[in-house]
């Protein structure tokens, strides 16, 4: 990473600070079950998708694989159903490698948020689940995009693009860093490849939040 100072840290939710990523995977593919004909394309689109809302990708799951109307009616099943899958899941996936320690550390003197596609009510639950509540300035999720939660948080804290970093574990999150023009750096398990090779934007990669807290410390938050 470049010599500059970090003044906001926003973090995605699953895969940066809980590995929760494979819990919404296998809830997808149970999810859709129904379709054997479909599911592993279904559960390959969402893989690609990290970080893109649940309710969008139902919708283009609907009309771009299935071929088929959703109803009101299915759209709130499938929401429902799938939050039941996920949420046991998620509250006891185990933490990224680093990430109660840093959040310790950091939030004492680091303005902190999370931005996740997750929604909102369904993320503030996790995190008091957790107990981690009391690490992060603000919390965002569905149906706020993560573009305009960044946006949110820049205008609220004040804060310089070059001293705004977010850490995220897609593409889809680098997108929206760039689309601020805030810095990024990208989280990639250690036995997944690296789907941030071929991008440009990003200053570093990472393997858990030890890592980051190194590169972090640094430069001197």
């Amino acid at each position: 990473m470049k010599p500059r100072q970090v003044s906001v840290l926003i973090l995605d939710f699953d895969g940066v600070i809980l590995e929760s990523v494979g819990v919404k995977t296998e809830a997808f593919r149970k999810l859709f079950s129904f379709r054997p004909d479909h599911v592993d394309e279904i559960v390959d689109y969402h893989r690609r998708n990290t970080g893109v809302s649940r309710f969008d990708k139902f919708r283009h799951i609907y009309r771009e694989i299935l071929k088929e109307a959703l109803s009101d009616e299915q759209f709130n099943l499938l929401s429902e159903r799938y939050a039941g899958l996920v949420v046991e899941g998620v509250v006891h996936s185990p933490f990224v490698h680093g990430a109660q320690e840093f959040l310790g550390a950091f939030s004492r003197h680091l303005p902190i948020f999370v931005v996740s596609a997750t929604p909102e009510e369904e993320l503030h639950s996790i995190i008091r689940w957790r107990g981690l509540e009391g690490h992060f300035r603000g919390i965002y999720g569905a149906p706020t995009t993560k573009t305009d939660a960044i946006r949110e948080i820049r205008e609220r804290t004040g804060s310089a693009r070059e001293e705004t970093l977010f850490v995220g574990d897609a593409v889809n999150d680098l997108r929206a860093a760039k689309v601020c023009g805030v810095r990024f750096v990208g989280r990639r398990p250690p036995e997944d490849p690296d789907r941030f090779r071929t991008e440009d934007g990003v200053e570093a990669v990472v393997s858990d939040l030890e890592e980051l807290s190194k590169i972090l410390e640094g430069e001197a938050c």
